[in-house]
């Protein structure tokens, strides 16, 4: 072998270096893409979450507040609190106020996800609640107008309400990048298997590995 031909040690050398280099990009890509970054929404969803803390304490129906809801207290079964009232709450503690706060805190796109999801069906059970605090004879056996949705029901509502949308923004817009970076990685390949197409034809088609054999 004469000194100007490479040597076949460190083509593999390089080979295995770029490789290494190449899954700790793969790597990084993948946490990125799994992350999202709120930005000035962080703040918005902060504060959604503390009013819905206090939206707790609160009175749901009459004197029951979010927490007798909760904990299926006396005082909630003497307003009569129905079905829609004690998912809405106990899908508020989990979804919006759990899931959003994990989201915030670890920054995962699946977390958000999940957030939003339940976000979106809390607000429906929401407006349920305030609909059955507002007509007569839902879970009343003597067919008596039920006490109104209490400031804590609607507030609450309301604040899932803009929480949800707050959460599509975020998830739709990691969305777009996930589609985003998934394209460029189909291209990245695309050429890399030309790259290497090209390369099988250059070598095969070298007179001097011809003379040689």
């Amino acid at each position: 072998m004469s000194a100007s031909e490479p040597n076949p040690n460190h083509r593999t050398d390089d080979r295995a270096t770029f490789g290494e280099y190449e899954d700790d990009l793969r790597k990084t890509e993948r946490k990125v893409a799994g992350e999202i970054d709120p930005g000035g929404r962080a703040l918005v969803v902060a504060v959604c979450i503390l009013i819905l803390l206090v939206t707790l304490v609160l009175p749901h129906a009459g004197e029951a507040k979010g927490l007798d809801v909760l904990t299926f207290t006396e005082t909630a079964a003497a307003e009569h609190t129905s079905l829609p009232s004690k998912i809405f709450v106990y899908m508020t503690l989990i979804f919006a106020i759990g899931f959003s706060l994990l989201a915030l805190v670890t920054r995962r796109w699946v977390f958000a996800l999940i957030a939003l999801c339940g976000s979106a069906v809390t607000a429906v059970a929401g407006m349920l609640a305030i609909w059955t605090r507002n007509t007569v004879g839902v879970d009343s056996v003597d067919m008596q107008a039920p006490s109104g949705a209490g400031i804590g029901l609607i507030v609450g509502w309301i604040v899932v309400i803009v929480l949800t949308f707050h959460w599509a923004r975020a998830v739709w817009a990691r969305t777009n990048y996930h589609l985003a970076l998934e394209a460029e990685r189909r291209e990245r390949a695309a050429e890399q298997e030309a790259l290497g197409r090209s390369l099988q034809k250059v070598i095969g088609d070298d007179p001097k590995t011809t003379d040689e054999e």
